[in-house]
């Protein structure tokens, strides 16, 4: 199944148009962890303020699957 990974917040939101191929939600749950590892990486460890903003799993026909919020999972 195809799944798209949106960073959202009350005021935007970050689409991602082109989303990958999982097996199934705990797949995609698994490499929505690896984004948010990856992002952590590239802004760095001194990431003043993540509160709001979410890391939304979406179906291709743009049903929430699943929702993280990055303050609680990345600090």
């Amino acid at each position: 199944m195809r799944c798209f990974f949106h960073l959202v917040n009350d005021h935007e939101e970050i689409v991602d148009n082109t989303g990958i191929e999982v097996h199934d939600l705990e797949s995609a749950m698994a490499q929505a962890l690896l984004a948010i590892t990856e992002l952590r990486e590239e802004i760095g460890v001194d990431i003043e303020d993540w509160s709001g903003w979410r890391l939304d799993i979406v179906c291709p026909r743009g049903t929430l699957l699943h929702s993280m919020m990055l303050n609680n999972t990345v600090h």
